[in-house]
């Protein structure tokens, strides 16, 4: 068996996860920036995962394939921002409105905790397949 394949989707699931990780938590970050650099609100960003078919080395022959998720690509999304009114702030307009990001905490939060646990699941199977790569080392000496 080769393990690198084994380690190779691991890796791979743990980047996407990481990427996820990174956007939930500037989107959170964000939630209340009224004004950006490009002087509206804070844009919400998605992470958008592609797969690819690889072909395991060692079961190529046989037609076997595993499908390893590309990295993820940030994207914005184009979510309506949200209209507060609040006359005093700075950065409200001629109505007294004031446009913030159009994020969702608690979808932020779920996105959050998913890429978490997806990330946990990937570690585990890593360290699985690192055990599993002794022990075959350890059995070969005897």
């Amino acid at each position: 068996m080769d393990y690198s394949s084994v380690f190779a989707i691991s890796a791979a699931g743990m980047d996407v996860q990481r990427t996820r990780l990174d956007v939930a938590a500037m989107n959170i970050a964000n939630v209340n920036t009224s004004r950006s650099s490009d002087g509206g609100p804070y844009i919400p960003l998605t992470a958008v995962t592609n797969s690819k078919k690889s072909f395991l080395n060692g079961l190529q022959q046989l037609g076997y394939f595993n499908v390893l998720p590309q990295a993820a690509v940030v994207e914005q999304t184009y979510s309506v921002p949200k209209l507060v009114f609040e006359p005093s702030h700075p950065d409200a307009n001629i109505d007294g409105f004031v446009a913030y990001p159009g994020v969702d905490t608690v979808t932020e939060m779920m996105n959050l905790m998913t890429a978490v646990r997806a990330y946990e699941a990937n570690t585990v199977a890593l360290n699985a397949a690192k055990s599993m790569a002794l022990k075959a080392i350890d059995l070969g000496r005897v």
